[in-house]
């Protein structure tokens, strides 16, 4: 018998299970009962954790920008200019490949702020913790930090589309080859290594 969980461990396995059911099902797509059934309790009892579908979301927002601000602190690991973004975003490829919720959850993220301004207003403000933690942490001019989110969001989409490239300074000629290796290709003939 396992020993008896606090409310706050619950809350812990709530977020972690929302954000995996966010990542699948958006929210909208999202029922609470699926989440209080990866965890392992009630429906009724998620709402003693958290008061709506919706403060769960939120929270699930907040855990996944916070997790990936640990993440990226933690691999920069005191070093400073090109070191530290090149650790950076070593660790942040790694993570997307080691769990896919969290960048299907990022694309939720990004769909919902569209016609959400609480949403929006959230993500504002976490992308602008993450520019002055990159900025902070690599001591990068503007322009490199520009680059650094902006790579980051490409390689999002690379992800989500299965687009095969080579990180670092051989992406774009891995994208031009890759672009250039479809040219002619019918939209729903090219291989995605999925079985449909």
């Amino acid at each position: 018998m396992s020993p008896r969980m606090s409310a706050g461990e619950r809350r812990e396995m709530a977020i972690k299970a929302a954000v995996a059911e966010f990542a699948r099902g958006g929210y909208e797509g999202t029922s609470t009962a699926a989440i209080a059934e990866r965890v392992g309790v009630s429906q009724p009892y998620m709402f003693r954790l958290f008061p709506s579908k919706r403060a769960l979301f939120l929270a699930a927002i907040d855990r996944c920008f916070a997790d990936i601000e640990a993440l990226l602190r933690d691999a920069a690991g005191g070093r400073s200019g090109t070191d530290a973004t090149a650790e950076m975003a070593d660790a942040y490829r790694r993570i997307l490949a080691e769990d896919p919720h969290l960048l299907r959850f990022q694309l939720q993220i990004y769909a919902a702020a569209v016609g959400d301004e609480e949403i929006g207003r959230i993500g504002h403000a976490r992308w602008a913790r993450l520019w002055r933690l990159i900025s902070d942490v690599s001591g990068a001019e503007p322009a490199e930090v520009t680059r650094f989110m902006a790579i980051g969001m490409l390689v999002n989409v690379l992800t989500a589309f299965q687009v095969p490239y080579t990180p670092g300074p051989a992406l774009p000629e891995s994208l031009r080859d890759w672009a250039e290796g479809l040219r002619g290709a019918a939209p729903d003939a090219v291989d995605t290594g999925e079985e449909r």
